[in-house]
């Protein structure tokens, strides 16, 4: 996003590794934390304080302009949890309108949200028994029975698990009015736990692993025959083939059940609606790289046309337009985006990197921590390419030198229009030589005055290494192909801020 200060003072502070940074609006940091955050353990935040640090934030900010967040967050980056975490706590703040309703009305795209909604609700205002969630907030209540008539009976009962909150108590604390006969006989359903069992790979792989074979070759038969059955049905949705690929190949299912499949994969039009976040792409591709298949070459294939279908949209830079791009492969770069992610923020840095640069014309890659280290890429094979960088991530060390790659145009006398790194922001020098990413772009100014510097935050922590008070540094925040939207904006001197300033609630 562009940052448009109104107040003249400069607000320093460090960041995590003590080197100088400066400070975000309420806004922007809550923007950059949201967009960027998993809720999980990260290098230099533990995710109970991201959390903490939000719920602050969420009180210094507009109700509205959290509640904006909160659906672009859901909508645009395609965000789960953190939607949920920002309404509930917006129902703390803002008593007495129906802003909160509506937002949960932005917010509720699939039917378990009701209930994690619930649940959270319960954990962040220390109800420790579900029972005791019969003293919900009156607006979130009221968001949550329009959420209730959004979905059918296959769609309750997909997601119909036993969890903390099961639908049967969202139901009996909601109340709500259905909508039509059909809807109140679904509720009839919920209530007396009859909702029909789902044709779902999920429930059908489940049935099949609970049958008794008499022997391996027998069990192997009946689970190529399931996934066959699945992949013909039209009943796989594109997440749950892109988590399965492995299981698919070593099931070994016919050629014309793999040739669905790579087909599949790579549809436009299924990429498009899958609204998949871009490493999945690549999580699903590494997974592979386990097994032995006559088929992999294919799926690679099929994986990297993915890739670029969901790139499609993204706009780059022609000829005429010089660019730098450098990813960040430090330590605090090695952390995964969640849990149960095997996806390291250091994999998202690279990942995008590359995404970018086979949009580009003119553009230098490269990757920096102790060292600053240019490596010219192909742009096709995206996915191939990060795997390329993640084998020579050693050769550069595990700082966090990013000035380097500023003093290396310096020396090199190289006029660029963009430099943009992909990384945490938390940079700093080394060598103790008092260089730093402003020190140097304020040099780099000086020999190249039209250049603009862009730093796409990975991290979210809220410091950022270069006083972004002037208009031709930015920062970008966010995991999703939707920050390239957010660059593409900048173009036409448009802020993330205000792009959702204009959401509709």
């Amino acid at each position: 996003m562009k940052f448009n200060f109104l107040k003249k003072e400069k607000i320093e502070v460090t960041n995590y590794e003590g080197a100088k940074a400066y400070m975000m609006t309420p806004a922007e940091e809550l923007y950059s934390a949201v967009v960027t955050t998993g809720l999980s353990n990260i290098t230099y935040e533990k995710g109970n304080d991201r959390l903490e640090r939000i719920q602050s934030l969420i009180q210094k900010n507009d109700p509205e302009f959290v509640a904006k967040l909160a659906v672009y967050a859901r909508k645009e980056m395609y965000l789960r949890s953190i939607p949920l975490v920002l309404v509930t706590e917006l129902a703390k703040e803002a008593s007495g309108t129906d802003l909160v309703s509506k937002t949960i009305d932005g917010v509720i795209q699939r039917a378990d949200e009701i209930t994690e909604l619930l649940a959270y609700y319960q954990m962040a205002n220390k109800r420790t028994e579900t029972k005791k969630l019969n003293r919900l907030s009156k607006q979130i209540q009221k968001g949550l029975v329009k959420s209730f008539n959004k979905f059918d009976e296959y769609q309750f009962a997909k997601y119909n698990r036993k969890t903390e909150v099961t639908f049967k108590d969202a139901l009996f604390l909601v109340h709500p009015k259905a909508k039509d006969e059909n809807q109140q006989t679904i509720f009839n359903k919920i209530v007396y736990n009859m909702l029909e069992v789902p044709y779902t790979w999920e429930v059908e792989l489940s049935v099949l692993g609970q049958k008794k074979f008499t022997n391996e070759t027998e069990k192997k038969e009946a689970f190529k025959n399931k996934w066959e059955e699945l992949i013909f049905s039209n009943k796989l949705g594109y997440m749950a083939m892109l988590r399965n690929l492995r299981n698919i190949l070593e099931a070994e299912v016919s050629p014309e059940a793999m040739s669905k499949v790579c087909s599949y994969l790579s549809d436009e039009r299924a990429v498009s609606h899958s609204k998949q976040l871009p490493f999945r792409f690549l999580a699903a591709y590494r997974e592979l790289k386990k097994i032995d298949s006559p088929y992999l070459s294919s799926v690679w294939n099929a994986l990297e046309e993915a890739i670029v279908a969901s790139a499609q949209n993204i706009k780059g830079f022609g000829f005429n337009t010089s660019v730098v791009i450098a990813a960040d492969v430090s330590g605090s770069m090695q952390k995964s985006v969640s849990p149960k992610s095997k996806v390291l923020l250091y994999d998202i840095g690279l990942l995008m990197s590359m995404i970018l640069q086979s949009k580009c014309q003119n553009v230098v890659t490269g990757i920096f921590g102790d060292r600053w280290l240019r490596v010219p890429m192909p742009k096709q094979g995206i996915l191939n390419n990060v795997d390329t960088f993640y084998k020579r991530e050693g050769e550069v060390g595990y700082s966090t030198n990013g000035y380097l790659v500023i003093e290396d145009l310096i020396k090199r006398k190289e006029t660029v229009d963009k430099v943009m790194l992909f990384t945490d922001t938390q940079m700093w020098d080394i060598n103790g030589t008092k260089n730093s990413l402003e020190d140097s772009w304020n040099r780099y100014k000086a020999i190249a005055p039209e250049a603009k510097l862009y730093i796409f935050d990975l991290a979210g922590y809220g410091r950022q290494p270069i006083d972004i008070k002037r208009n031709d540094v930015y920062l970008i925040a966010g995991w999703s192909d939707k920050i390239f939207d957010i660059l593409d904006a900048l173009e036409d001197q448009k802020s993330a801020i205000e792009m959702i300033e204009k959401v509709v609630l």
